[in-house]
């Protein structure tokens, strides 16, 4: 009934229980928020002791942050005033998304182990745009923990290989803006120790990629222990970060599927673009053909040292190896060499006696610039 004396006093007891239960919920609440606060603060203390440590101790890096973890960058501004990211993007275009560089922390005294096979830093396709500008001003300061010449090293752990980036160059100086600005970051992810090698043909005559290649090899371990090198041409980005810039047990062709070519490998027996091989390897093939005057032959070449050596070539997959090209029209002086067919047939006639043992060039100009070492040769005429 709804007078009922008896309801009424089991209705009271029972919302004096909720209320109590309440309370107690709202007390357990509060207790476990302090205690959570109280960690968070020992949390952020600790990281910025480890933080002045880490700065008194960084010998070759100047500026750096130390937030761990992987923060979004955005690409290149049109005002090479501005740090990257501040400006907006021209209207109808997108811009470039560039993750920033890592660098982990130095523990003084203290033995470095050596950095995974995978590294953890790695965040997979990337957007590659090439629709704004950017200056080498600009890279630089998003890159302040290089040294000299375009060399980096993990300050984390020790790197599992030393790796020269040899790039063989020719007017191509925007090009080069939009390859430093993409592959820096990628690289320093990869957790590589590493070194960017621009090598510049001097005069007019005639492009000779192969020879390039060569002389970068030599001039690269001239300045350090290498045991790796990743041959590059400067127009090439990778879109996945996964695609590591480093040696395999087999030579590596790393620009599998670009878009130039629809993102598909345009024959199996293609190994230009960026390729990589150990020191070992390299020489194992007496290096690079040094007569390819021009356009083409060259890749075809070298593909055929390896095979008359056993050697296969190893690939990322598909998806890993995508790369974009920029676009631009052929270079002057780099016509298609019309003997490319005939050299490529006598490969294994010619490969013992043209290569690295008989490399020949004179040494024009050698730059340590901020982003890369840049060195001017001169290798000849055909």
């Amino acid at each position: 009934m709804p007078g009922d004396p008896a309801s009424f006093s089991l209705l009271h007891r029972t919302c004096k229980l909720v209320v109590l239960l309440c309370l107690l919920h709202i007390s357990v609440s509060v207790v476990f928020y302090v205690r959570s606060m109280d960690i968070r603060s020992a949390f952020v203390q600790n990281q910025q002791a480890h933080s002045n440590v880490t700065e008194r101790n960084q010998l070759t890096s100047t500026g750096v942050s130390s937030r761990p973890g992987v923060s979004s960058r955005p690409g290149p501004t049109e005002t090479p005033k501005d740090e990257p990211g501040q400006g907006p993007p021209p209207r109808g275009e997108p811009e470039p998304e560039v993750l920033e560089p890592v660098v982990l922390e130095l523990h003084p005294g203290k033995e470095l182990e050596k950095c995974p096979e995978t590294s953890p830093l790695l965040v997979g396709p990337l957007r590659v745009e090439f629709t704004t500008s950017i200056s080498l001003e600009q890279i630089t300061r998003s890159n302040r923990n290089l040294r000299p010449g375009g060399r980096f090293k993990p300050t984390g752990c020790q790197a599992l290989q030393k790796v020269a980036i040899i790039i063989p160059f020719r007017n191509r100086d925007e090009h080069l803006k939009y390859w430093l600005y993409y592959l820096h970051p990628i690289l320093q992810r990869q957790q590589l120790d590493y070194g960017v090698y621009v090598i510049n043909q001097d005069g007019v005559e005639i492009f000779n990629r192969a020879k390039l290649l060569n002389v970068g090899y030599k001039e690269a371990l001239k300045e350090y222990d290498y045991d790796c090198f990743v041959f590059s041409d400067v127009d090439l980005i990778p879109m996945d970060d996964r695609n590591t810039y480093a040696c395999f047990s087999q030579p590596r062709h790393l620009s599998v599927s670009m878009d130039k070519f629809g993102f598909r490998l345009p024959y199996n027996q293609y190994f230009g673009g960026v390729s990589s091989m150990s020191k070992e390897q390299f020489l194992k093939i007496n290096g690079f053909p040094n007569n390819y005057w021009g356009w083409g032959g060259e890749d075809d070449d070298i593909y055929n040292r390896l095979a008359s050596k056993g050697m296969s070539i190893s690939r990322p997959n598909s998806e890993v190896g995508k790369c974009r090209m920029i676009r631009h029209e052929r270079d002057k002086q780099n016509d298609p060499n019309p003997q490319r067919f005939n050299r490529i047939a006598h490969t294994r006639e010619t490969m013992h006696k043209d290569g690295i043992n008989s490399l020949s060039y004179k040494v024009v100009k050698l730059e340590k610039l901020d982003l890369f070492t840049k060195i001017t040769v001169d290798v000849g005429k055909p």
